[in-house]
């Protein structure tokens, strides 16, 4: 079982940028992925963007984004201390959402991007971009 805490959630004017993290709890895995996910008001969970740590030392580290989020989402993290953050900027009103973190207790060639190739969820943290 891998426990994950969001924070960093927050009310943002449009055009603000905000950082969000996640901690994972001690686990034993070596190859992994954790990604973002956000659910607007309405609306179906939908992939953010996601990080791979894997022994393949060439492939640990490597991000890949929703094309959409690309552009002004930046997600890194730091293996060592079972943290990811997703940087956000330049936000609008449709990026309000609760922002979820997942973990994948396994990689793959083909980056993860379903709602189902995660197994382990946070509680989720509200970002509300509103003028």
């Amino acid at each position: 079982q891998v426990h994950l805490t969001e924070s960093g959630g927050g009310l943002v004017q449009p055009g603000d940028s905000l950082r969000l993290s996640c901690a994972a709890s001690e686990h034993t895995y070596r190859n992994y992925v954790m990604a973002w996910f956000r659910r607007a008001p309405g609306k179906a969970r939908e992939f953010v963007a996601g990080i791979t740590w894997s022994s393949i030392t060439w492939r640990s580290g490597t991000t890949f984004y929703a094309d959409s989020m690309k552009d002004r989402f930046i997600i890194s993290g730091d293996s060592a201390k079972n943290t990811i953050t997703l940087q956000m900027n330049k936000l609008h009103p449709e990026d309000t959402a609760v922002y979820y973190c997942a973990f994948k207790s396994e990689t793959s060639w083909v980056d993860p991007k379903s709602e189902g190739d995660f197994n382990f969820w946070g509680q989720g943290t509200q970002v509300t971009v509103s003028s």
